[in-house]
């Protein structure tokens, strides 16, 4: 099979559905305490940056990608060498544990004393188990049913305890809540919900440090497009706010990438509030398998976001392919072909391809959120057909 083969049938997954958002009306970046402001986000950076280890992350120019679609640029911002983790969650659950075992030293207490929780599909797992190790305090992570076993070792090679419930992410943070208030535990979730907020900010801080590196790498202007893979909204939310802050007004068209099987993002975008998704079937991608917004995301996203995309699985393996066989070779894992994959398809289709208005002058970043985190399940993948 070609690499044009790979792309075609990629652009002709199932699933694909393409939704305006009312709200769309950006204006000026606002700078407001108690969110993504310019001082959380430098605090943020100053951090990570000071961490050993720490390096920008490639940006990936794709021009057989752009010449395809004609347009001026496609670049991938590929996380899969991040601190060694193998995404951009190492930015976001480490800074929140390290933020929080500071807070317990500078008051009085042991960091020792400190356990801190938390729910996930892996790879925020695996970022809080590290961050808990760099700190010195214990880990209690909470996974649902359909976790991998390589992403479950993968928390448990940092000493974590890990936790499998049954059910499906919700059910996983419905246990570590429980548990959390019965033992006195920190939660430290990349989902936010009412009363419960100071700890999600951090983590979605940390992950702003993606969207600075590329304004940074793009020469300090910003993408006219980016196809942004949203769960609870967390990433997407880290990535728009360097750019808005960057762009202001002129801030381009943001679009929400999910699964068609959990797109909480965009039902709640096109109903105009959060709006719940009952999942009953499992995405392979599994960071974008979350059936309810963060309220931090949501009030970032609301008036940001200009589009909605959803898509099947039917591109997972086509594409994890594809970006391995070409050359440079890029190792992207599950979500990270889901804004790849949701470009090809509304490319192929020209009311979607008007309505996004794509042109030879566009320059669309597409946001490479993990490598192979799931190694056993990437290796079998790429060596597929």
């Amino acid at each position: 099979m070609s690499m044009n083969d790979h792309l075609a049938m990629a652009a002709a997954t199932g699933g694909f559905t393409l939704d305006a958002n009312p709200a769309h009306a950006p204006g000026p970046f606002p700078d407001a305490p108690g969110s993504l402001d310019r001082q959380v986000m430098q605090d943020a950076a100053d951090e990570i940056g000071s961490w050993a280890g720490y390096a920008p992350t490639p940006l990936h120019d794709l021009p057989e990608v752009a010449a395809h679609l004609g347009v001026a640029r496609v670049v991938f911002k590929d996380e899969s060498p991040r601190f060694g983790l193998g995404s951009f969650k190492a930015l976001g659950g480490a800074y929140a544990v390290a933020r929080l075992a500071r807070a317990a030293e500078e008051s009085g207490g042991r960091i020792t004393d400190v356990t801190v929780t938390t729910a996930t599909d892996g790879n925020h797992g695996r970022s809080v188990a590290w961050g808990a190790a760099r700190a010195g305090c214990t880990a209690k992570i909470y996974i649902h049913a359909h976790v991998s076993k390589a992403r479950e070792e993968a928390m448990t090679a940092y000493g974590a305890d890990v936790i499998r419930v049954n059910g499906n992410y919700e059910a996983s943070l419905a246990a570590c809540k429980e548990d959390a208030a019965a033992h006195g535990w920190q939660i430290v979730s990349d989902t936010s919900w009412p009363g419960y907020a100071d700890v999600p900010l951090m983590i979605m801080a940390g992950y702003t440090l993606m969207g600075r590196e590329v304004v940074d790498q793009l020469g300090g202007t910003v993408p006219s497009h980016a196809m942004l893979p949203v769960g609870v909204g967390g990433l997407a939310s880290g990535v728009i706010a360097p750019l808005w802050q960057a762009a202001g007004a002129g801030l381009g068209r943001m679009i929400s990438v999910e699964s068609h099987m959990s797109a909480c993002m965009r039902d709640s975008l096109v109903a105009g509030t959060p709006t719940l998704v009952d999942i009953t079937e499992e995405t392979l991608m599994a960071g974008l398998s979350c059936g309810e917004v963060s309220t931090l995301a949501w009030e970032i996203m609301k008036p940001t976001v200009s589009h909605c995309i959803t898509i099947g699985d039917d591109a997972v393996a086509p594409l994890m392919r594809w970006f391995h066989r070409r050359t440079p070779s890029i190792e992207a894992g599950e979500c990270s072909t889901s804004g790849l994959a949701a470009l090809l398809a509304a490319h192929a289709d020209p009311a979607a391809r008007e309505q996004l208005g794509f042109d030879r002058d566009s320059v669309i970043l597409l946001a490479g959120t993990e490598g192979a985190t799931d190694p056993e399940f990437y290796q079998r993948t790429i060596e597929a057909a």
